[in-house]
């Protein structure tokens, strides 16, 4: 199931959202174009648990940085293409409802809030997370409760056959937070290492479903 658009125009040109896939890409390039190996970067400006954990800086930015600089980094091109589709199709109705700026923060903080709930689901771990999912997780928990009954146009693979229906958002998202939860258990047990932050995408969804309603501006609360 691949969502790849939603029947749910927004008001307001989405000016943030537009520039938040615009710098994800420009440091994808940036990471391509430099001379230090990926892996290199992302331990310089990755979220590491044990550093977030500890309060300790790694050897390049300081521990609160990373948990920014690291929403802005992605591990290839499909890493970065899956997580843009996502923010482009959810994005823009989350930032008419809040405002330019708002929805800006709103998308910071549930970035935060990923890094961290990873970080606390892994705490000696030294592996870096690297990836825009956990603030885009926000957006989908956010999307998911102002606009459960959004239409959203999904492909539909059946072997060598493609077909296109129009599922409401709840659905959507909620079959991706199933998905989320289960292979995060999966992952806690052993069953599953896939290298994704389960977690991170679940305490991001969480952010954004549990504190939308409080980031609405005051119109749209008594609306």
């Amino acid at each position: 199931m691949i969502p790849y658009k939603d029947d749910n125009p927004a008001r307001t040109f989405p000016f943030c959202t537009v520039l938040i896939i615009a710098v994800n890409i420009i440091i994808f390039a940036l990471q391509l174009l430099s001379s230090r190996s990926g892996q290199d970067l992302a331990y310089s400006f990755g979220a590491v648990p044990h550093n977030i954990t500890s309060f300790q800086s790694g050897p390049v930015a300081p521990v609160f940085m990373t948990l920014f600089t690291s929403m802005f980094m992605h591990g290839g091109l499909l890493h970065l293409g899956g997580n843009l589709l996502y923010l482009w199709i959810f994005g823009d109705n989350i930032e008419d409802s809040l405002g330019h700026l708002r929805f800006l923060v709103f998308y910071l903080f549930c970035g935060v809030i990923a890094a961290y709930s990873h970080a606390l689901a892994n705490p000696a771990s030294e592996v870096p997370m690297i990836g825009a999912s956990g603030a885009i997780s926000g957006i989908l928990g956010a999307y998911a409760l102002l606009f459960p009954s959004a239409r959203i146009h999904t492909l539909l693979f059946f072997g060598f056959f493609i077909q296109e229906v129009k599922v409401p958002a709840l659905i959507v998202i909620g079959f991706w937070a199933i998905i989320q939860f289960l292979s995060g258990l999966m992952s806690e047990t052993g069953a599953s290492q896939g290298g994704v932050a389960w977690f991170a995408h679940l305490g991001g969804f969480t952010a954004g479903l549990m504190t939308i309603k409080l980031w609405l501006p005051r119109r749209s609360k008594r609306w």
